[in-house]
């Protein structure tokens, strides 16, 4: 008879909370599962507008507890991931007819001061007229703001947190729905479904949290019984990408006329990220899409600023996420809270169920780090906090040492293109030579794909981080599915169904 296996926690949900309280638990001593329903980060965690933050805007909703924790931890997290994160130097172009000067400065002299900057530069004022940053804007703006915030890859964030959970012991489950849970002398029995393999197991766990993102409330309704759970408001947030629209590094800060602010970000080097929209999501979707009325406002508000107009034949891509705000009341989408919520479940088991409501993906291990302390109070302590300074995979390099890395490698394979070592070393870090495996020239690494895109890197993807699907890989752990072709696109699908089907 096989033994039921048993933890002391299971996660369900893959997106970033999930993944940073699986790695900080396992790290100190608690054994873990997590089941995340479809690929890890599939949701709202690889839909962001992929920044680490502060959120200047949030100083005017007066969060300054979040702003400050979400500024402290820019540069912690910039350390732990030198290679998916990187530091920006963002443009604030002054708009005479909104916010006064006045008050952007006071606002940016906060931003600067509140998180404990040691290595991001601090706030200068610019002159459009000259700067090159003015040069695509309309002849109007002539003052702006420059100031620092980091840019991460986000859906490669998730990954390389459970990856580490994993290293260090975790049971990390992909395409696993957690389908019922049942408490029997403070013991979560618990059945799982295997979506690929189409097979159901059991496990036991002493503590369950609910990180289920925007699905938190079903999974309290479908797993959990209960019912009435309305805890999040689903709010979406759109964006577009369009050809690259300026030549230098620096991404651009708008404000608009309707209190929302818009990011236009360098984005894939030949392309413009702009977004994002906050918009009610009635109904949850598992793949929520940009409406027509989104793009014309992302457009028409870029336009505002940019001396060449946004249209919407300009759009090359789209993407759409849904995040789980905690429902605090707030009369519009755009005031809701961005904070996070950890409550313990007093009607089931006396807090062996821990729900989480909100959150943003700069505050994750400071969110993994708060329930802990709730894992702590019903399990006991197993070890200390120990996630800050602790390097992601690929990620022991000097914070500042990226273009070093990258010389390093090209060294090590002289014969590789160049394009592509800076590709893999910003994906993948110091784990770049693994993903080349001794290559010694470009052909070395099998069949292109396009782009770049070899048989040796989706081999290391879908060994080492659970890439099952093709988008998994041209959307989520690298985005080179916007340049590629249906054609393409289907080549790969092609062959990784093969690869799985002779493994």
């Amino acid at each position: 008879m096989v033994e039921t296996p048993h933890y002391d926690i299971l996660v369900i949900g893959g997106g970033i909370n999930g993944a940073g309280i699986a790695r900080d638990a396992t790290g100190r001593g608690y054994s873990v599962c997590l089941a995340e329903a479809g690929d890890f980060g599939g949701g709202t965690s690889s839909a962001s507008t992929k920044l680490i933050h502060g959120g200047l805007r949030y100083l005017e909703f007066y969060e300054f507890r979040l702003v400050r924790e979400a500024l402290m931890e820019r540069e912690i997290l910039w350390g732990m991931a030198p290679h998916i994160i990187r530091p920006l130097r963002f443009v604030l172009p002054y708009h005479s007819g909104l916010r006064p000067a006045w008050l952007l400065r006071i606002g940016l002299f906060l931003y600067d001061n509140l998180g404990g900057r040691k290595l991001l530069p601090g706030t200068k004022t610019l002159d459009l007229t000259k700067d090159t940053a003015g040069k695509p804007l309309k002849p109007g703006y002539r003052k702006g703001f420059e100031y620092s915030d980091c840019w991460v890859e986000d859906a490669r964030l998730v990954v390389l947190n459970l990856r580490d959970a994993q290293a260090k012991g975790a049971t990390v489950l992909a395409r696993t729905t957690v389908t019922s849970a049942r408490l029997v002398d403070s013991t979560w029995h618990v059945s799982l479904h295997d979506r690929d393999a189409d097979a159901t197991s059991e496990i036991t766990a002493s503590l369950v949290v609910n990180a289920a993102g925007p699905w938190v409330d079903n999974v309290l309704k479908s797993v959990f019984g209960q019912n009435d759970a309305q805890n999040v408001r689903l709010v979406r947030g759109s964006h577009i990408v369009i050809d690259r629209k300026f030549d230098h590094g620096r991404p651009y800060i708008f404000q608009n006329a309707d209190g929302r602010i818009l990011f236009a970000i360098p984005y894939e080097t030949d392309y413009t990220l702009i977004g994002t929209t906050d918009a009610e999501q009635e109904a949850l979707e598992e793949r929520p899409a940009i409406t027509p009325q989104e793009t014309e406002y992302l457009c028409k508000m870029a336009s505002e600023y940019f001396a060449e107009p946004v249209t919407t034949d300009d759009v090359v891509w789209t993407y759409s996420g849904v995040r789980p705000l905690y429902d605090d009341g707030a009369s519009k989408a755009q005031e809701a809270t961005r904070d996070y919520v950890i409550r313990p479940d007093k009607t089931l088991g006396n807090g062996r169920l821990v729900n989480i409501f909100g959150g943003k993906i700069t505050t994750y291990r400071r969110l993994a780090e708060s329930m802990l302390a709730e894992v702590e109070a019903v399990l006991g302590k197993r070890g200390p906090a120990w996630t800050k300074g602790a390097t992601l995979p690929g990620g022991d390099f000097p914070t500042t040492g990226f273009d070093d890395l990258v010389r390093a490698i090209r060294t090590e394979y002289p014969l590789l293109d160049a394009a592509l070592v800076r590709r893999l070393a910003r994906l993948y870090g110091t784990d770049a030579r693994t993903v080349v495996d001794g290559a010694k020239t470009s052909e070395d690494l099998g069949r292109d794909f396009g782009h770049g895109l070899t048989e040796a890197e989706v081999r290391y993807l879908m060994k080492t981080e659970w890439a099952r699907a093709a988008e998994d890989i041209l959307f989520r752990r690298t985005k080179l599915g916007i340049r590629m072709s249906e054609a393409q696109k289907q080549a790969l699908a092609d062959w990784m169904a093969e690869s799985r089907g002779s493994a």
